[in-house]
């Protein structure tokens, strides 16, 4: 006899993204570049920087807040919080332990970060499903929030002009009338591809041992590769988990992609057959935001009337490890 799953709730989206504006035009003063060469190629026409001591922590805070106020929960209420960052700025605490602490929770509960990259809410999600359909925790935090802008090369225009700041967040908890929000969901990554995007962390061995080689501490990344990467496995992973949830394209009603580039959007936009109307794309005011991108354009997208609630979404994702995942999910009237 298998146990049954207990049925997931989405309850509250939110995101926060810092307040100063970056454009194409701005970038002309550190490089050779211009808005028509960025824009052409990659969609994206600003993005949102940090400031001053401002850090992924600090739009994690303000997006959980916002999240979970949309779902009418008390932080004192949660079972657990989860964060997922490409890097964040501490490797410890935790980035889920400063959430449990700026969100005054008092009690002892658990709190960790998934390191997924750019598909680490997808993995979040997974995760959140795997403890509340087997009954160990009710009501879940997670939060998907990346600073970027301190991690790139400045000096070098193929990565720097892609990347912003930013935060989403989500509520999950389990779903009292017994409806699953999850339609099908599923992650992967192939580690043998890794070397594509990569950022290694600075350090030197002992000063009595032979000395290691030091390495780069900005973002690289292998853009040709991505882009050959994703544009063949992306959309036949969406194609699979449509299968899985038992539906056709014509069937979902929006779909909300990580905002890499605004080419692979396209890609996989023809790909499902999908007017401009399904497709949620803000990569031209955000650039890409890593792990806090698809929650961002969710959030945004609900706030700003463009995604209508009582509806389905594809939700998918990419990013370094390599790491990719998708789920079919439901949204439903009072997540706001």
């Amino acid at each position: 006899m298998t146990n049954k799953i207990i049925p997931l709730k989405i309850a509250g989206v939110g995101y926060s993204v810092p307040e100063t504006v970056i454009t194409n035009d701005d970038l002309t003063k550190l490089y050779e570049t211009s808005d028509e060469w960025i824009s052409t190629r990659t969609g994206i026409k600003e993005r949102r920087v940090v400031s001053g001591n401002q850090d992924a922590s600090d739009l994690g805070y303000e997006a959980a807040k916002s999240a979970l106020e949309k779902a009418c929960i008390k932080p004192e209420e949660l079972d657990l919080i989860i964060a997922a960052s490409s890097a964040p700025p501490d490797l410890y605490p935790a980035i889920a332990c400063h959430m449990q602490s700026r969100l005054g929770i008092t009690t002892n509960i658990p709190a960790f970060d998934i390191t997924a990259a750019c598909s680490g809410l997808i993995y979040g999600l997974q995760i959140a499903r795997g403890f509340i359909g087997s009954g160990i925790y009710k009501k879940i935090l997670i939060v998907a929030t990346d600073n970027n802008s301190r991690l790139v090369n400045w000096e070098d225009r193929s990565t720097s002009i892609l990347f912003g700041d930013g935060a989403g967040a989500m509520v999950v908890t389990e779903a009292q009338d017994g409806i699953d929000d999850i339609l099908s969901i599923n992650i992967q990554a192939d580690g043998s591809i890794g070397e594509y995007i990569t950022l290694s962390i600075p350090g030197k061995n002992c000063p009595l041992v032979e000395p290691n080689t030091q390495k780069d501490s900005h973002i690289y990344m292998n853009g040709k590769e991505v882009y050959k990467f994703v544009v063949k496995v992306l959309p036949q992973y969406i194609d699979k988990s449509l299968a899985d949830a038992g539906l056709t394209p014509e069937d979902v009603d929006y779909l909300i992609p990580h905002q890499a580039n605004q080419r692979i959007i396209d890609a996989v936009q023809q790909r499902l057959g999908y007017d401009d109307s399904k497709v949620i794309s803000n990569i031209a005011y955000y650039g890409n935001t890593s792990a806090a991108s698809i929650p961002i354009a969710l959030a945004e997208g609900v706030e700003k009337g463009r995604i209508k609630l009582n509806s389905t979404a594809i939700l998918c994702g990419f990013g370094a490890g390599m790491t990719w995942g998708a789920a079919i999910v439901r949204l439903r009237e009072g997540i706001c």
